[in-house]
């Protein structure tokens, strides 16, 4: 089995838990902060690592107390750093919990989500099948550097996050990477903020219970037409989550299914969109069909949101997929 390569940023994770996001000039009683090995690349990772296939974690940890912290949890897990430290402090992401579990990010980019040229010819000796990227490294003005490898080898299976900023990538740099076919994961306001699609104000309400026949109408109206899209860019799944109802997966010929959830109490909904990618991975590298995939992904990520954190630990890991 060939292995995937993971390109992206690992940091320091600061989790503040607090009652609710403070408007301007409130003041809130904190309820605690923590420290822990976070970023998307890393989060991806740990699914693979947990899964069993093989990968390398491509991710610059620069320098500073941030870098420290991560070059040392790296070492702890026995996790090689491939790439040369960057001369450049490592930045923070600062992950606010809210008691509905629900998470907002404000980050401090520093050297792990910039990339330079000459790194990717350490991957070179790799035998890669299968790669991540995120959308925050193509942000960056470095990002075609990550382009320029991909492009290098169209052989790859290329898995595409772009993330919430994906309107902050610069177009050329996304018409590059959906002129590689990616397999496109993204969440629903994701989607439909970058195809344009809005409907009606019912559609941007979040779901709940009672809603289900509204629910059913907002993606008959918007999820089929978005997807239809994004899949005439890339030509490859497209892969749409949906928090607690699933994911919405159309196929390169237009086919479309709603692949439900899992139950879940929310606890932290941090990392649970990368834990469904890397699951997504994983399963596939194992020759899973798509649907089967994602359907071991919606499970994965209901079971990280009910803990605190950006994943699982190993044992909860192996608990459920006995």
């Amino acid at each position: 089995m060939k292995q995937a390569l993971i390109i992206g940023s690992t940091v320091a994770d600061v989790t503040v838990r607090l009652p609710h996001l403070p408007v301007t000039g409130e003041d809130v009683i904190v309820e605690s902060q923590s420290m822990s090995l976070g970023g998307c690349a890393y989060n991806v990772s740990e699914i693979l690592r947990q899964s069993g296939v093989p990968y390398t974690l491509f991710s610059p940890v620069g320098t500073g107390i941030y870098g420290n912290y991560v070059r040392e949890h790296l070492k702890r897990k026995q996790i090689p750093i491939l790439i040369p430290a960057p001369a450049a402090d490592n930045g923070c992401c600062y992950c606010f919990v809210e008691e509905s579990g629900e998470r907002t990010f404000a980050a401090l980019h520093g050297a792990e989500y910039r990339f330079e040229r000459q790194w990717f010819s350490l991957a070179e000796s790799l035998s890669v099948g299968s790669v991540y990227v995120c959308g925050l490294e193509l942000e960056e003005d470095t990002g075609g550097f990550i382009l320029d490898y991909l492009e290098e080898h169209p052989e790859y299976t290329v898995y595409f996050a772009p993330g919430p900023r994906i309107s902050f990538i610069p177009q050329s740099s996304l018409r590059r990477m959906f002129s590689l076919s990616p397999i496109l994961h993204l969440n629903r306001d994701e989607a439909l903020e970058y195809t344009g699609i809005t409907g009606s104000p019912e559609n941007k309400k979040p779901w709940k219970k009672a809603d289900l026949p509204c629910r059913e109408y907002r993606l008959e109206a918007c999820l089929p037409e978005a997807a239809s899209r994004l899949t005439a860019l890339t030509r490859n799944h497209v892969i749409i989550t949906l928090g607690a109802h699933g994911a919405f997966h159309m196929e390169p010929s237009g086919k479309h299914a709603l692949i439900p959830g899992c139950p879940a109490r929310q606890v932290d909904a941090t990392g649970a969109g990368d834990s469904h990618m890397g699951a997504v991975i994983a399963c596939r590298m194992k020759g899973f069909p798509m649907d089967k995939a994602i359907r071991t992904a919606n499970r994965i990520s209901a079971a990280v949101v009910e803990h605190a954190g950006a994943g699982l630990d190993d044992e909860d890991f192996l608990r459920l997929n006995a």
